[in-house]
């Protein structure tokens, strides 16, 4: 009986020390996110809270309620380090009140009384020195829930708050490019969260997981399902599945929708057409929507890729964009539900600049669509580039609703390897000016429906997510969704403020860590366009899996697809035209931003090439022939990773062991690859100019025959 007894507690003390490393793996792993909370390591501070914060008053029962009184209790106990008492029916010793504005007591209603707290926002303030959070809804509480937490993580401090905030886009949505077979186009970070063969009966812990991090930056809608659609998702047995991720969704504030394959009626229903015209496939819209609302009386709507990239639409029947989403949007209607249609498209048979052509297609639509029509634009005209300008539909479509579609997975720009932060890139698109209705038209009030009056806004990022550990592949993506939140919250944030706040939540608080990383994320994207598409080149990466450089690819069967029709590199200089003498893709633009771009005093160098074709021996206005620029803004590209590696080395003392080890090997390949688009670009871009490289930029490793040798053909993502 000893040995058996010595035996069962070396057993026990095995099972302990591995159950240790592995809670203690991941911790490490990033699974957590932003919301892995650790105990306020700033002494001082600690204390504050702790004597600020000691019990708290949360009143109130529904299922949104009981997740934020979870979350809250979760975040107080393991920030402060000590159990804070929570009561239900007691607010007479409460530090903390947590209540919707009609459970507070009428004294600080009154206080409050004068505070306009709109749809789904909050207040946090004081009242007697007790912290108060209140809000009209349940989702308000859950949010000011979250963003309280985020003050206590970020060490903030708590006196004198006075703080009233609500999203300024009413929906925003993440869009999964996930397939029904569990692969992800564009996906870099491994399988599709959504285990369909499980569900409905099946619920993985990890589902609650996402909603959770969805719900602690604002995120409030999701889009299951690829562009490139599946009819296969909208039968029964799917819809059943599909339920059963709404009702997990659901207290968190977050409604499903679906991607809507036009053709559905003829692959699932048994039509002979999918006409939009046709009384009998309008009919059977109906009937499928109220189908999908019985099971889900909350579902978001629709999401339409259509007559794009080989995807069916009404133009396979002689009809119109306006036609199609009408067509759903009267069947969705009834239920309150919208149609998001992606104004994404472009023709073999058009020969005019690809860039050109959505506005083309659409902007003549203006006010033909139902209200509940929301046309989804993506932020430049081509497709997702490092750098593109804004897409010249914002603000010439006063009319019609647009939303604003942002690309969170990396296709272009370094898949889930290089370090990119992507918010600098979409406060960048947010904040340009428009000019339609005069200075100060930002495509951010384009986007938030104040700039036209719209009575519903929408924003829209397709994911970077799957099932890795640590959810987006590289730990550093992961600030691209939570960067994508909260500017889906609030499209005026500065992007260096998004960084802070994710590095403190997620990282650590120290200044030293603090303020380099910042800066590190902050110049991250300028880098990445450096060392791929300097001075407004675009579209130059290699063919179908977009995986490294491409610039010599010209032999695809349609023009637009081939790297060669963008950067038009020939003996006499580089750059495509789209000046009045060329394309006259200024055209599309109001006047003082065509100006602008159209004139070579006025463009800016980053969008150079973009707009002007130029002889290699072009001086720039600091002092630079065009080509010399060129190549030293691919060196600045991979010198400036070379400075990610030095300021990630100096942070040992703020992140654990495996996560820094992980990002530095990630690094690595970062440089190596940027290093590969210097050296593979301007060895092909040699073979055009026949001058010498420039001084202060590294030569070639190899041939130009060596590059273009290189195959990938299992790159991932496709």
């Amino acid at each position: 009986m000893k040995i058996i007894k010595m035996l069962h507690q070396r057993h026990v003390l095995i099972f302990l020390l591995l159950l240790g490393y592995y809670t203690t793996a991941l911790s490490q792993s990033g699974y957590g996110l932003w919301l892995d909370y650790k105990k306020v390591s700033n002494a001082a501070i600690l204390s504050q809270y702790q004597k600020q914060i000691q019990s708290v008053y949360f009143p109130g029962e529904s299922e949104t309620l009981d997740r934020a009184r979870e979350e809250l209790e979760l975040g107080l106990n393991t920030l402060l380090g000590t159990r804070v008492n929570f009561s239900s029916t007691d607010s007479n010793k409460a530090s903390l009140t947590v209540a919707k504005f009609d459970d507070l007591t009428p004294k600080t209603q009154k206080k409050f009384g004068k505070i306009e707290i709109a749809s789904q926002g909050y207040y946090i303030g004081h009242d007697d020195g007790n912290i108060i959070i209140t809000a009209k809804e349940d989702i308000g509480i859950l949010y000011g829930v979250f963003n309280f937490i985020r003050l206590l993580q970020t060490e903030q401090p708590l006196e004198n708050l006075a703080l009233l905030d609500a999203p300024k886009i009413d929906l925003r949505i993440l869009n999964h490019w996930d397939n029904l077979d569990g692969t992800i186009e564009r996906g870099y970070a491994g399988k599709s969260l959504w285990k369909w063969q499980k569900l409905p009966t099946y619920i993985d812990q990890r589902y609650i997981d996402y909603a959770r991090a969805n719900a602690s930056v604002g995120i409030n809608g999701t889009v299951l399902t690829n562009v490139n659609a599946n009819a296969w998702v909208l039968t029964p047995s799917y819809i059943e599945k599909v339920a059963a991720l709404a009702d997990t969704f659901r207290p968190y504030g977050i409604k499903v929708y679906l991607t809507a394959r036009f053709s559905a009626p003829i692959e699932i229903g048994g039509l002979s057409t999918a006409d939009p015209l046709d009384p009998k496939v309008q009919q059977w819209w109906k009937t499928k929507v109220e189908h999908i609302y019985s099971k889900i009386p909350d579902f978001g709507g629709f999401l339409v890729k259509a007559n794009s990239e080989g995807q069916p639409g009404p133009q396979n029947y002689g009809r119109t964009h306006v036609d199609g989403a009408n067509m759903m949007a009267d069947a969705l209607a009834p239920h309150h539900g919208v149609v998001l249609w992606r104004a994404f498209v472009y023709s073999e048979h058009d020969a005019t600049d690809r860039a050109k052509q959505a506005y083309a297609e659409f902007v003549p639509m203006d006010g033909k669509f139902k209200e509940n029509v929301i046309l989804q634009v993506k932020n430049g005209a081509i497709d997702f580039q490092p750098r593109e300008p804004f897409h010249p539909i914002f603000g010439a479509m006063p009319k019609t609703a647009l939303a604003m579609e942002f690309q969170i997975t990396q296709e272009y720009l370094g898949f889930s390897t290089h370090l990119v932060f992507l918010p600098k890139l979409y406060q960048e698109v947010l904040q340009a000016d428009t000019y339609q209705q005069g200075k100060g038209s930002l495509v951010a009030k384009v986007i938030d429906g104040s700039l036209d009056n719209h009575s519903i806004s929408a924003i829209s990022g397709v994911s970077n997510i799957g099932s890795d550990l640590n959810w987006t592949g590289h730990p550093f993506a992961q600030a691209n969704w939570y960067g994508y939140g909260r500017l889906a919250w609030d499209p005026y944030l500065d992007s260096a403020t998004i960084a802070e706040e994710w590095l403190r939540s997620t990282y650590s608080n120290c200044e030293n860590f603090v303020a380099p990383m910042t800066r590190l994320l902050i110049t991250s994207r300028e880098a990445v366009v450096n060392y791929m598409t300097p001075l407004g080149l675009h579209h130059i990466m290699d063919t179908d899996h977009h995986y490294g450089p491409g610039p010599w690819v010209s032999e695809l069967p349609r023009p637009e697809w081939n790297p060669t029709y963008y950067h038009k590199a020939d003996a006499s200089g580089i750059g495509f035209d789209r000046t009045k003498q060329g394309s006259d893709a200024i055209s599309q633009y109001a006047d003082p931003v065509a100006k602008k771009f159209g004139q070579l005093d006025q463009v800016p160098d980053k969008l150079l090439l973009w707009f002007h074709h130029l002889p290699w021996d072009y001086k720039l206005s600091n002092g630079h022939t065009l080509w010399n620029s060129i190549g030293l803004h691919y060196q600045k590209g991979v010198d400036q990773v070379r400075e990610m590696q030095k300021v990630w080395a100096q942070m040992t003392p703020y992140v654990e062991p495996l996560d820094h080890k992980q990002v530095s090997m990630l690094l690595n390949i970062q440089l190596q690859e940027a290093i590969w688009w210097k050296d593979a670009c301007m060895s092909y871009f040699h073979e055009h100019s026949k001058l010498p490289f420039p001084k202060g930029m590294e030569k070639p490793k190899h041939s130009l025959k060596y590059y273009k040798s290189l195959k990938h053909p299992y790159a991932p993502g496709i």
